[in-house]
């Protein structure tokens, strides 16, 4: 099974958002809800998706900005409050036949956390992809470093070339097919030969205007003290430091932790480790008896 259906949806302030469908082998199967990191889209979960499809109805949004969303006029908007109210219908379908997981990467992680921690009796689990409650400055300073600021490509062999430059450091053995698809998932091609980022490059300005405060959800991550929860770090990352892990366990003691190797920030999720440690957590999640009591949880 690989069939996947594009959805729009409106936004409070009427951005159209995009939302990738892929249907479950039964109208009744639990959701696993995709969110992509801070520049990427929906698109960065093609190869995980249909693999879950099998078991599960995937809901896989492209945040404002992102994909085939529109971008926002005001730049101001690309914050975590704003993409958590863009999400609530998603939230509200993804809850209509029981708890739903959620397997967030980078950014999308961080708003899983936020949720779930406002929101646990409707979860069976998440799963975070090389993200904590706290982030390591040095990947901060690099993200701020690319972000946004490469201008638009004159064809696909430049569009590959930005997407190494950009990511190199993070995926230091992919072959060159591997890097062109990767391209191809972080351009749109308007016109034959008009290549724009698939992320407006105002998210990149936006987060460098931000507020230099860091991140700090640890008393959201001690409200997950019963939700089961996954943390994928890839060896390399310089986002998730082993010491940020380690102090997720120190606080989470059945947390489950998965090393990635030769990955940075983030892996893929095409990796067979990867794939191995996503499918057997949502077995156990969605199989374990926490899950019957949740589904008659309130709103």
């Amino acid at each position: 099974m690989d069939t996947c259906e594009s959805r729009f949806l409106r936004a409070a302030d009427r951005l159209r958002l995009h939302v990738r469908h892929y249907p479950g082998p039964r109208p009744a199967a639990p959701t696993v809800l995709c969110l992509h990191g801070l520049m990427r889209n929906a698109r960065d979960f093609e190869d995980l998706a249909p693999r879950l499809q099998a078991r599960y109805r995937v809901l896989v949004p492209d945040l404002r900005g992102r994909g085939l969303s529109d971008r926002d006029p005001a730049p101001e908007n690309y914050q975590v409050p704003v993409y958590l109210e863009d999400l609530r219908p998603i939230f509200a379908e993804a809850a209509e036949h029981g708890p739903y997981a959620i397997i967030g990467t980078s950014l999308g992680g961080i708003l899983a956390m936020v949720h779930a921690a406002s929101r646990p009796a409707r979860l069976a689990g998440i799963v975070l992809n090389d993200i904590g409650p706290a982030l390591d400055p040095a990947g901060v300073e690099r993200i701020k470093g690319y972000a946004g600021r490469s201008p638009p490509p004159r064809d696909w062999p430049e569009a590959i070339a930005q997407m190494r430059a950009a990511y190199a450091v993070a995926w230091p053995d992919l072959p060159p097919d591997r890097w062109e698809r990767l391209a191809r998932r972080s351009y749109i091609e308007d016109a034959p030969g008009a290549l724009r980022a698939a992320a407006d490059p105002a998210i990149g300005e936006a987060m460098r205007a931000a507020p230099a405060a860091p991140l700090d959800l640890w008393m959201q991550w001690q409200a997950l003290a019963d939700l089961p929860v996954l943390a994928l770090r890839g060896a390399l990352s310089d986002l998730l430091s082993p010491a940020i892990l380690e102090r997720m366990l120190e606080l989470k003691h059945d947390l489950e932790i998965r090393v990635v190797a030769n990955r940075g920030h983030v892996p893929l999720l095409d990796e067979p480790e990867s794939l191995h440690a996503i499918e057997r957590f949502l077995e156990r999640a969605f199989g374990a008896p926490r899950a019957a009591i949740c589904a008659t949880a309130p709103a």
